[in-house]
């Protein structure tokens, strides 16, 4: 949702953004300041130094997390979570920083590390506490903009319920106009129908109405012509919501191209700066786990090595970005390395599987060799898993919108892996709701989302008993 439609008051809304950007900050640097008190530490050149680091790395990394990307993952993983895993890639920003600049000595290592802790406790508070106060100051008859929807149908019903559901929009929405009955809508009590389309303009003069959402198809070109040479005489912000919102989209938004205005129907969410983003982030902790778990993958190698005759790594060939062939490599957990047009699944007592590679599954070990996919670039540590390519040619002709995971580079762990959707498919419905999840990842994506799965994906190799 865009200022022109969620501020009455640019002035006042102005100062409530300014709110969102500073006082997190100010928290962080006031808990700094008081724990140099307490511990009677003077508060020199290089903490105000790192008070202005804060001031500018704070409004950037610690934001309040789309309501979409917490909603999608299960109800344990809070808004309190996305702001302990932000401050945690704060803090690593302030470390690579310390490093560099060789400052890091220069500070009182008690101080520090009290800060560290105990920080994300107040700010945590103080983002709910922001996040109520905006809420319910933009939800008063005083700041709310008064819309209306022209049309009841699947997305203006759709609109209407976000709005109402996000009451820091500041829109309250009186109704709807539609030339059929309430009864042909089909439309719910909670729901007023204010009269037909004809009666919109004449409703809108002498009711202030601050926004009209024209949310008729596509194929009535005329009648929305006609709705807008009716308002020209009216103050009111119009805004079409095009019907194709109602489709099954992949990162939809809209865009321009030389000033012509485009809508994006299914796209990558790693564009541009978020590409970077992503890529960065799977490279530099993808580098940073093969040199800390390198010893333990040469013993893991050598005791493949003696389990059974047969290569250490198995190559597999699977579906990359854009359905291009990759070769995945992972830990030989069979006696046999098969890589055909007919792959048959894991399962649970599966004679396939070695002694040692029972164990190795058990706990995803045997996936730990993808590091090496990730450092390349053709895999990443969150995104779709691959699955063999016999497996893909049977499922992209059973499951609609199978294909769309490959938008994205596939993953060693997933959305749809955190989600209970491990180990073997062997209905047609639960490869369905794997494929749910990795179409949902695709719309939410963010970098929070990517650190909370790989948190979560860490709990559940402990404790999951869907892997063998």
């Amino acid at each position: 949702m865009n200022e022109p439609v969620v501020y009455k008051h640019s002035f006042l809304m102005g100062k409530v953004v300014l709110m969102q950007v500073l006082i997190p900050p100010l928290v962080a640097i006031g808990v700094l300041y008081g724990l140099s008190l307490f511990y009677e530490v003077p508060f020199d050149r290089e903490f105000r130094t790192l008070a202005v680091l804060l001031l500018i790395l704070v409004p950037m990394i610690i934001r309040r997390p789309r309501i979409e990307s917490v909603a999608i993952l299960p109800r344990a993983w809070s808004v309190s979570t996305s702001v302990i895993l932000r401050w945690l890639l704060l803090l690593a920003v302030l470390v690579a920083i310390g490093y560099v600049t060789k400052s890091s000595t220069q500070f009182s290592r008690r101080v520090i590390l009290t800060w560290a802790v105990v920080t994300p406790v107040p700010l945590i508070l103080v983002g709910i506490f922001l996040h109520a106060w905006i809420a319910r100051f933009m939800y008063t008859a005083k700041n709310a903009r008064v819309a209306v929807m022209a049309g009841f149908n699947d997305v203006s019903h759709a609109l209407a319920g976000r709005i109402k559901d996000n009451p820091e929009f500041g829109i309250l929405v009186k109704g709807y106009f539609d030339d059929r009955s309430a009864e042909r809508l089909g439309m719910p009590p909670s729901s007023a129908l204010l009269g037909g389309l004809t009666d919109l303009a004449t409703f809108v003069k002498r009711n202030q109405v601050d926004v009209i959402f024209i949310a008729l198809p596509m194929r009535q070109v005329q009648r929305v012509m006609d709705l807008l040479e009716d308002l020209r005489d009216t103050t009111a912000s119009i805004y079409f919501v095009p019907d194709v919102f109602v489709m099954d989209l992949i990162q939809a938004r809209t865009t321009e191209l030389d000033g012509m205005p485009v809508v994006a129907m299914c796209e990558t969410p790693f564009q541009g700066v978020r590409g970077l983003v992503k890529r960065s982030m799977d490279l530099g902790l993808g580098l940073l786990a093969l040199l800390l778990l390198s010893p333990f993958l040469l013993i893991v190698a050598l005791l493949v090595k003696l389990s059974s005759p047969g290569p250490v790594i198995f190559r597999q060939r699977r579906y990359g970005l854009d359905g291009q062939i990759i070769d995945v490599y992972k830990f030989r957990t069979m006696k046999v390395t098969e890589d055909g047009p007919i792959v048959p699944q894991a399962t649970r007592d599966d004679d396939r599987i070695t002694s040692i590679g029972r164990l190795l599954r058990r706990f995803s070990v045997d996936e730990l060799p993808q590091l090496l996919n990730v450092v390349i670039g053709n895999m990443s540590l969150v995104g779709p898993r691959p699955h063999a390519v016999a497996h893909n040619e049977q499922y992209r002709r059973l499951i609609k919108g199978y294909m769309v995971r490959h938008k994205v580079p596939p993953g060693m762990t997933g959305l749809a892996q955190v989600n209970g959707c491990r180990g073997e498919t062997s209905r047609l419905e639960d490869m369905q709701r794997r494929i749910e999840f990795d179409l949902e990842y695709l719309r939410y994506w963010s970098p929070t989302l990517d650190l909370q799965i790989l948190f979560q994906t860490a709990w559940q190799v402990l404790w999951d008993r869907k892997a063998y």
